[in-house]
This record gives structure tokens, sequence and C-alpha cells, in this order.
């Protein structure tokens, strides 16, 4: 017995996604199908006039009134479909990104060992753009495909049965022609996109590597593989390309043959004397390309199918994997005034085939105290600041938060009490001002000035042109290490969490610079609880319990310095 094929990779999520999307897709054929009887009331004036021309009798004006009044009305119906369909794209893409962006900041930095930023900004960009066409065109072009020949096909029933028969049996070779010319066209779409992701990646990872390129003399070799990604990605789009023009030719040639065939019937009836009144025979041959419109838009939007089906098994999988299965915990919120951090028996692994980065460790952090983790690296300090970030979970054991559970927490609550510094600070494009309100961003003008003091940014803002107004540029452009830095504390400052992480936050610093910092970040650590990572013999001087670690398990703890 055959086992039934699984469906291929991301069809399955493309098929749920269109079936979530049905009111959209309603929206825009319903005006198209009225818009389509509108046209075959035109086409019937046509006939009546046309016959009326030739036969020599009645009058015309009643129908070129309803004429006009089908044109203005199928011009209305088409403008709301247009208008509907656009809508049903533009919502798709808000709600693909939106879902993209809450997976990714829920992941948190996990995001990008997962996958390059280069090829997540290809995602939220390219991939998600690629499938507006499937639900602004694609999907409601195929039920018009479907209903709107069927639509011409009965009202032809009624003036000419042979006639709605052919066009029915020239309609159905249209999508055989399409099927046979788009044999491994959704292979030859994924593969384009891979490729497309491939050279934004590598380009944007170069991008910001450029000096080390141009130190080690790699700038032409590295320009000759950028350009040869660029050629690999041009061959494989034309080879997409090619189902458009062949499922375009497939269409012509049926459109083609039905006109050929009923205009070749009726010239004979006419030479025969067999067709007294043309009305029908215009009719007919009129509506032949009002039967292939739909046809047509179908064929056109058979390119956005493909895109889509390329794109879909990277959305797919771009959730993060699924956390191991856990006992059901009540969502829960901890009391801000004090936080006490404990680790029970926790293990957890980046990646099993390395071992564990932690092992069956175990300590606790009373509220208000500090406990310096030190070790070499890859002990597990950054692991475990990870883990009160809330970023990953344990494999097995416990993080809790005032005896609370982590994993139970409420992600708004764990930010709320939560402050952290890390080893190179993300600065954004605009005053230094702004990026210490990104602290907190309710935070008062008079608030960001006592941050900024206490973090002593006077320093080196006040030489400034306009002091805090002075734009930086994005990543801190323009400003020193240490600089940036001292913005980060400010911005722990304002936020004013009672639980402080720090991950090595004098890393790359000059021991000049790094005493000073470490100055700030005591007088931050002042009533809070503190977790600092590091390996740093100055920030050994941090007043603190030690931890110890080796291995991802806590191998000696020492009492306050």
């Amino acid at each position: 017995m055959r086992t039934p094929k699984a469906p291929k990779p991301g069809r399955a999520w493309l098929t749920q996604q269109a079936l979530a999307s049905r009111p959209d897709r309603q929206r825009v054929v319903l005006p198209g199908l009225l818009a389509i009887a509108a046209a075959v009331a035109q086409a019937w004036c046509v006939a009546q006039l046309l016959g009326r021309a030739f036969g020599g009798g009645g009058s015309v004006l009643p129908w070129v009134l309803l004429f006009i009044a089908a044109a203005l009305a199928r011009a209305a119906l088409q403008y709301a479909a247009d208008g509907a369909a656009f809508e049903a794209g533009a919502g798709a893409r808000r709600r693909f990104r939106s879902r993209m962006f809450v997976d990714v900041f829920a992941a948190g930095p996990a995001a990008a060992g997962r996958m390059p930023p280069g090829e997540l900004a290809a995602i939220a960009v390219d991939r998600i753009e690629a499938l507006d066409g499937y639900f602004s065109r694609w999907m409601p072009a195929a039920t018009l495909a479907i209903a709107g020949p069927l639509l011409i096909a009965a009202a032809l029933l009624l003036v000419d049965p042979v006639a709605a028969g052919l066009l029915l049996l020239a309609g159905l070779l249209v999508p055989l022609g399409m099927a046979l010319a788009g044999l491994g066209a959704a292979a030859a779409s994924q593969r384009q996109f891979v490729a497309m992701g491939r050279l934004q990646a590598r380009f944007l990872d170069r991008v910001r590597g450029i000096a080390t390129i141009v130190m080690a003399g790699q700038a032409d070799a590295e320009a000759g593989r950028l350009r040869a990604a660029a050629d690999d990605l041009g061959r494989r789009t034309m080879r997409v390309l090619r189902v458009a023009f062949l499922s375009s030719a497939a269409l012509d040639c049926a459109a083609a043959a039905a006109l050929v065939v009923l205009a070749a019937r009726y010239a004979a009836s006419w030479h025969g004397g067999n067709l007294a009144n043309p009305a029908p025979a215009v009719f007919t041959l009129v509506l032949v390309a009002e039967f292939f419109a739909p046809l047509r838009s179908f064929a056109a939007a058979y390119q956005d199918r493909l895109h889509a089906a390329g794109a879909a098994e990277t959305l797919e999988g771009l959730a993060p994997p699924a956390q191991a299965a856990l006992p059901p915990l009540q969502v829960r919120t901890v009391a801000a005034s004090g936080v006490t951090v404990a680790f029970e028996d926790v293990t957890f692994a980046w990646d099993p085939a390395r071992g564990p980065a932690l092992n069956r460790l175990s300590f606790r952090v009373p509220a208000g105290e500090t406990v310096v983790l030190v070790g070499p690296s890859g002990a597990g300090k950054s692991t475990v600041i990870e883990l009160l970030l809330g970023f990953v979970r344990p494999d097995s054991g416990r993080v809790t938060l005032n005896g609370a559970d982590l994993a139970s927490i409420t992600p708004a609550a764990l930010s709320r009490i939560t402050g952290w510094i890390g080893q190179r600070p993300v600065l954004f494009a605009g005053t230094i001002r702004d990026n210490i309100r990104f602290g907190r961003e309710d935070a008062t003008p008079d608030e960001v000035e006592a941050a900024a003091r206490a973090a002593r940014i006077g320093q080196f803002a006040d030489g400034l042109p306009d002091g805090l107004d002075t734009l930086v540029g994005e990543g801190g452009y323009g400003l020193s290490g240490g600089q940036a830095q001292r913005i980060a504390i400010a911005r722990a400052y304002v936020r004013n969490a009672p639980l402080l992480l720090l991950d090595e936050p004098t890393a790359h610093l000059d021991p000049a610079t790094e005493a000073d910092v470490l100055d700030s970040l005591r007088r931050l650590a002042l009533g809070r609880t503190v977790i600092l990572a590091s390996h740093s013999t100055a920030a050994m001087a941090f007043a603190g319990r030690r931890i110890v670690l080796a291995d991802g398990q806590a191998v000696q703890e020492r009492g306050a310095a």
C-alpha cells in the first residue's frame, strides 16, 4: 500500500494562511464577478446595436444608454475590486511582518544565532513582499478564473449552446498548458529566493567588515565573489521568468484558436444564408475576449503563486524551535521593590553536540546583593545572563525571581524589573538624549538630565556643539567605546530597574576608560540586585560575592571583596 506523499515544505502553511484570508478574498471576488456581469451586459448592448445597424430597424437610444450605464457600473466595480485587492495584500504583509518581529523579539539574540541579520532583513523585506501578490492577485484570480468563465458560458448558453461548449473546452486547455509550463517552477522560485537571501546576507556582512577586508587585501576577491553571487541570482531569476512567458503563450493560443473556430463557424452560416440575425454571433465573438480575461489575470498571477511558494518555506521555519514540554504555569508578575534571583540545578545546551553550557548550576542572590560571575570564556557566564533576560529557557532545572519561576513571569513584567548593559551597547541614529530615553520612553527631561549626570556623560557631551542634543550616527558612529558605554549606563539609570545584569560591560575598553566606567557602574549598583559577568581583572574590584564558573558549573564561591 502506497503511503501518501507528504506536503511540500511551506505548502501547508500557505494553505492555512489562505484559509485565514478567505474574507479578504471574498471582498475582491464579489465586485469582480459583478464587473464580469456588467461586461456581459455591455457585450449584449454592442450586439444589439450592431444587429440594428446591419438589420436596419429599431431604436438604438435605449441600448446606448444601457451600454453607458453598464460601462460606468463596471468601472466602479473594478475600482472597488482593485481597492479590496490592495487592502488584502497590505493586510497580509502587515500581519506577517508583525508576526515575524514578535518572533524575533521573543527569541532575542538567539534569533541572530539561527539566521544571519542579512537574511532576516531579506525575509522582512523581500520574502514577505513576495506574498503580496499571492493574497491580492493570485487568490482572487484563482476564484474568478473558474467563476468568471462559467458566468459567461451560462450567458452564452442561452444564446448559442455550441459556442458556450467550444469556449469551455478552450478554457480547459489553459490550466493544462500552465501546469505543463510550470513543472519545477516552484522549486526554481525557491532556489531564487535562497540565492537572493545569500547575496543580501553576504553583502551586509561584507559592508560591516569592510575595514577588515581592505586591510587584508581581499577587496578585489570579495568583489568577485559578490559579482558571482549576483550573476547566479540573475540566472535563477530568468529561469523563473520563463514560466510567465510560457503561460502567456498557452493562453494566447487557446484564445486565438477559440476565436478562429467561432468566426469560421459564423462566417459559414452567413454565406449559407443561415444567419438571419447577426446579434448572437456578435455577442459571442465580443465575449470571447471577456471569457479569457479572468484566465489571463490568472496566468499573470501565476508568477505570484510561484514567488509565494518559494517564500513560504522560509517564513514557515522562522518561528523559534519549540521548547521542551513544560508543565503549565500560572503567568504572573513579581514585586519590583527588590528581586531575589535563584538558579536551581539549571542545565542548558546551545548545541547538544557541543555539550551543556550550564550543567546543574545552582546559586542564589538575595535582593540588593551583588554577585560577580568569573571564569574563562565559554564557562557559561553570558548564558546565565541570557537565561535571566528570558531569551532562552533551561533544558532542566529552573530560574526563579522572588520565588516565581522565570518561565511563568510575563515578558512585560520581566522587562520592567530588569536593566541590562552588554559588551557593545547599541546606539540608534538620533540624539544622545533620545538614546538615553530609549531606556524608558516616558522619562521626563529632568530624569534624562539626572541620568546623564550620574553616568558622567557631561565629560564629553559638554564639549559637543549641541550637548545632549548632538546627533550620533547609527551604531554610535562618532563616539568612542567608552562614550557609548556611558550612554548605556545612563539608560540603566533612567530605567531604574531593581535587577541589573552586566555582561562584560568593560570589554574592549582601555584601562583608564574601564576604571571610569566601573566607577559609574558601582554607583548604579547601589540598592539593586546585580549580577556581573566578567573576566576582567579590573572588574574583580567590584564589591560583591564571587562565583567561579568552569564548564558550566560553580566550582568555587567566595565572599564579598
